[in-house]
C-alpha cells in the first residue's frame, strides 16, 4: 500500500481542513507531517464551524486515526486546549489522536524569542504569528530541541531549565520586556496533560500500517510557495511544505507516495509581509476579502487578495509533483462579471512565463488574460453538471496551462459543498 499526500500549493489558507475532512472516509489514518500552531484547518459541518492547528483535520470521523508526526513542533498549551474543545463534541481524543515521540516541542521561550525578534525588525519583520515555530525549528536543526519522547525521561526538567536558561542570555540581547513564569506554570501543567496522550514512534506504525495495507492520507500545512527552501525566501515558514516534507515528517520513503493533491484557491490570499504579484489594492481586492472571509483562522488578520497567479501555481505544481487539482472558494468569484488570470510577469520590459528567483521585485507586473465570470449563485449546487459552462471553462483554462486535471471544486465552507469530479480528463 501506499499514501497520498495532500498539500497547499498557494501561501497557505487554501482549505486544506475542509478537504482532509471531506476525503478522510477513504482513509484509514490521517497524519499531519510539519508546521505547529501557526496552522488553521477550518472544518465546517452539521452547524459546527472548528479550528485545528496542531491534529490532523480527520479527527472529526470516529473510524480514523490520527497521527501527529515527528516533522510537527507541538505546543502543549494550544494542543491541550483543541483537545478539551473536541471532548465537548464526544471524540474520542485519547483513542483516535497518536503522537510522534520525535515531535519537538514549543517552549514558552520559543514564544518570547519569536516575539522579541519581529519586534525588533520594526518595519522589516515577515509576518510571523508569533507561535514560537521559528525559533523551535532553529533549536531543532540546532540540536538543541526538546522532544516529545523527553518528557517521559526522569531528567526532563533538568533538560528543559538547561534550555530556558539558553533562551534567557539569547533574549538578554533584546530590548523586549516578558514574564516568563505564568507562562511557564501553565506550559508545564500542559505537559502533565500530555503524558496521558498516547505517544508512539510514528515512522514504524506508519510503515508498519502501509505493510498491512492500511491507507494513508499526509495533511500539510501552510502552503508551498511558503516552503523554507522553495517559498518566496526569507517571507517563509520554517519547515518544507512541500510532498518531500511527507518523507521527512513521517518517517517514510518517496517510493510510498501514490497521489499528491495539491489545493489552490480560485484566486489568492496571503496573509502577512512578503511578496504578492497579484494583490489587489482596489475594490476589487477588498471585495474578495469580504464575500471569501478572507480573515486568518489562526491570527484573525485581513488576507491580502489578488487574482490566480499561473506561473506559481504551475511552480508548485511542478516541485511537489501534483497528480491531482482540488479548487477551492470557486463560489467567491461569483460576484464578478469578468476575471483575470496571471498567465506570465512582465519584469523590465521582459515577460517571463515561470517563477523567477525573485518575485519581490520592483516593478514587477503581472500579464492577465481576462475570462468570462459566471455570476451564479454556486453554493446550493452538488453535481458537476449544475456548474455554469463559464465555470467549466475557468477550469478547463486552468487544466490546460497546469497539465494537471481538477478532481475536486468546492462551493462553500460545509463539507457538502464539494464536487467530486467522476471523470476527470487534463
Amino acid at each position: 500500500m501506499k499514501a497520498d499526500v495532500l498539500l497547499g500549493l498557494q501561501w497557505g489558507d487554501e482549505g486544506k481542513g475542509k478537504i482532509v475532512d471531506v476525503l478522510t472516509p477513504n482513509y484509514e489514518i490521517i497524519a499531519r507531517f510539519q508546521g505547529g500552531p501557526n496552522a488553521g484547518h477550518t472544518l465546517e459541518f452539521n452547524g459546527i464551524k472548528h479550528v485545528l492547528h496542531t491534529i490532523p483535520s480527520g479527527v472529526f470521523r470516529d473510524t480514523t486515526m490520527n497521527v501527529i508526526g515527528n516533522g510537527v513542533v507541538i505546543d502543549p498549551i494550544i494542543l491541550k486546549k483543541e483537545i478539551e474543545a473536541l471532548l465537548q463534541y464526544d471524540v474520542p481524543v485519547f483513542k483516535n489522536i497518536l503522537i510522534s515521540r520525535k515531535a519537538h516541542l514549543i517552549l514558552p521561550t520559543h514564544r518570547i524569542l519569536d516575539a522579541a525578534n519581529e519586534h525588533q525588525k520594526g518595519k522589516m519583520k515577515i509576518g510571523s504569528t508569533l507561535k514560537g515555530i521559528g525559533p523551535t525549528y532553529m533549536d531543532k536543526t540546532g540540536r538543541n530541541g526538546l522532544r516529545i519522547g523527553d518528557v517521559l525521561k526522569p531528567n526532563f526538567r533538568e533538560i528543559y531549565d538547561q534550555l530556558v536558561s539558553k533562551h534567557e542570555h539569547m533574549l538578554a540581547q533584546f530590548d523586549f520586556d516578558y514574564d516568563l513564569a505564568p507562562m511557564q506554570q501553565e506550559w508545564l501543567e500542559s505537559i502533565e496533560f500530555l503524558k496521558k496522550m498516547t505517544i508512539i514512534d510514528s515512522e514504524h506504525y506508519l510503515n508498519n500500517a502501509l505493510n498491512s495495507g492500511k491507507s494513508i492520507l499526509a495533511e500539510g500545512a501552510q502552503g508551498s510557495l511558503l516552503d523554507i527552501d522553495f517559498g518566496t525566501y526569507p517571507y517563509v515558514t520554517s519547515s518544507n511544505t512541500l510532498c518531500s516534507g511527507a518523507c521527512s515528517g513521517l518517517g517514510i520513503a518517496p517510493n510510498r507516495i501514490q497521489e499528491v493533491f495539491g489545493i489552490f484557491k480560485a484566486y489568492c490570499t496571503r496573509v502577512g509581509s512578503g511578496p504578492f504579484p497579484t494583490e489587489l489594492h482596489d475594490d476589487t481586492g477588498e471585495m474578495m476579502r469580504k464575500v471569501g472571509h478572507e480573515f486568518g483562522a489562526t491570527t484573525g488578520r485581513p488576507r491580502r487578495c489578488g487574482w490566480l497567479d499561473l506561473p506559481a501555481l504551475k511552480y508548485a505544481i511542478m516541485i511537489n509533483g501534483v497528480t491531482q487539482l482540488l479548487m477551492t472558494k470557486a463560489d467567491v468569484l461569483s460576484v464578478f462579471e469578468s476575471i483575470k488570470v496571471c498567465t506570465a510577469y512582465e519584469i523590465n520590459g521582459e515577460v517571463i512565463d515561470y517563477f523567477p528567483y525573485d518575485v519581490n521585485i520592483e516593478g514587477i507586473k503581472p500579464v492577465y488574460k481576462e475570462i468570462p465570470g459566471w455570476s451564479e449563485d454556486l453554493t446550493a449546487m452538488n453535481q458537476w453538471e449544475q456548474l455554469p459552462p463559464e465555470l467549466i471553462d475557468y477550469i478547463a483554462f486552468i487544466e490546460h496551462e497546469t497539465g494537471v486535471p481538477v478532481r475536486v471544486v468546492s462551493v462553500g465552507p460545509d463539507r457538502s459543498q464539494t464536487i467530486l469530479r467522476e471523470t476527470v480528463s487534463a
